[in-house]
């Protein structure tokens, strides 16, 4: 049953226990739902007001910096906008929280260009030969990243990191950033007012994070489709030129390595899956490591995380909808990659990991992707990796569980529907 288990077993979380577990905050919904009765819509989320605000918090205004495009960074917040007023149902939470991530990355574009223009020497900042995780979702890839983070060559963007890159942390205060403190007592809010998250992803403000948080910068990220159900923005960011957001993306690893050294980074994001061609535009001698795991699992995992995501910040969220959207939204990832993997013509571009190896032995699976690059894993990393994993089991906060039924799915039609991947790539079944 949902959300109980005996004494030596750990808690199961659905999808079914997400949600506002705050009788303030639902009351704060009931009230913005009866002022939308009557036309009154807050708070705003108009393109204009967004900016402005970011404007106010940042204490500047240049979108564009030196080399940017502000009509790119206009045309996807236009179209994000229209897309969560047609589509998402937030509610007067939703809204406020979505106005909150907007601003706040806006605000960080800002900040990020601004102080590239008064640092021009972070440019010169080499990003050499950088781990870069573009497995999908639920396959491994937060283990994996972490336990790439832990060789003492390799730096991960952590979650604080990536949620305030300016001020660069500095070497000398890095360990006491003020900013840590602030990041943690977020994510302490978002787990009382959503407990079931916990288990079903990584939180933590110096945990590693996907770099997808970095596109947000540009408004064009994966991310922004996990909190509202926004199919137009998606339809639209799965065709748009993202090079500016890489550009981005560089940039800001640019200005963290800046004041805090470090020999490579560990990355991880399935948003790479959809831009291979620029990823490696950007980082051409990037380590590249594609996780792949049974779709009868990824699927369904999948929809239960984003649904439990957005029932958080929607005033109805509908399952089943979520589960047909990234069904599709899988299919069109692993179409472009697939195409990207025949056009390099055998060549060895990336290490494959399969998530039942990963999860058997990580250390092993983690020696077998530097013996692919042509290296030796450090004695200190593997250290590290086993009190890693002796520490932090992987039901340390329960587990989450899921059911076809419930999002619309079947398992053999899926296993049937990607069994062009499946039989590519190896991939075994899971019971």
């Amino acid at each position: 049953m949902s959300g109980q288990a005996s004494e030596d077993a750990p808690r199961i979380w659905t999808y079914r226990d997400a949600g506002l577990h705050s009788s303030v905050l639902r009351a704060l919904n009931a009230m913005g739902s009866g002022l939308r009765r009557i036309g009154v819509v807050r708070p705003t989320l108009s393109p204009d007001a967004l900016q402005r605000a970011a404007c106010r918090h940042a204490e500047l205004d240049d979108f564009a910096g030196d080399d940017f495009d502000a009509d790119g960074l206009r045309e996807g917040l236009e179209v994000l906008c229209r897309s969560i007023e047609r589509e998402s149902r937030l509610s007067t939470f939703g809204r406020i929280a979505m106005r909150g991530l907007l601003v706040g990355v806006l605000s960080n574009r800002l900040k990020l260009l601004d102080w590239a223009k008064r640092h021009p020497e972070v440019r010169a900042e080499k990003i050499e030969r950088p781990f870069v995780v573009i497995g999908l979702p639920r396959t491994g890839t937060s283990l994996l990243s972490i336990l790439l983070g832990l060789d003492p060559a390799v730096r991960p963007l952590v979650q604080w990191e990536a949620s305030h890159p300016v001020p660069p942390p500095t070497l000398a205060a890095h360990a006491e950033d003020p900013r840590i403190a602030e990041a943690a007592g977020i994510f302490e809010k978002l787990q009382g007012l959503n407990p079931a998250l916990r288990a079903m992803h990584p939180l933590g403000a110096t945990l590693a994070t996907e770099c997808v948080t970095l596109f947000v910068f540009d408004m064009r990220s994966l991310l922004i489709e996990t909190q509202a159900f926004v199919p137009s923005y998606g339809c639209w960011l799965d065709a748009t030129d993202m090079r500016d957001a890489y550009r981005l993306h560089r940039l800001t690893l640019q200005v963290l390595q800046s004041k805090l050294p470090t020999e490579t980074w560990s990355l991880k994001s399935p948003n790479h899956l959809w831009c291979l061609d620029t990823l490696l535009e950007t980082y051409p001698d990037a380590r590249v490591i594609w996780t792949h795991r049974d779709l009868r699992k990824v699927v369904p995992s999948l929809a239960s995380l984003v649904t439990s995501i957005q029932r958080g910040n929607a005033c109805v969220t509908d399952p089943v909808g979520v589960g047909a959207y990234w069904s599709n939204k899988v299919e069109g990832a692993l179409a472009r990659a697939m195409d990207f993997d025949a056009r390099q013509a055998g060549m060895d571009w990336c290490s494959h990991v399969r998530y039942a190896d990963l999860m058997t032995d990580p250390i092993e699976t983690v020696r077998g992707i530097y013996a692919h690059f042509g290296e030796v894993v450090h004695p200190l990393h593997e250290r590290r990796m086993a009190v890693w994993m002796r520490d932090r089991g992987q039901d340390a906060f329960g587990r989450h569980g899921y059911a076809y039924a419930d999002f619309g799915l079947d398992s053999e039609a899926i296993d049937a529907r990607y069994a062009a991947y499946r039989e590519r790539y190896d991939v075994p079944r899971e019971g």
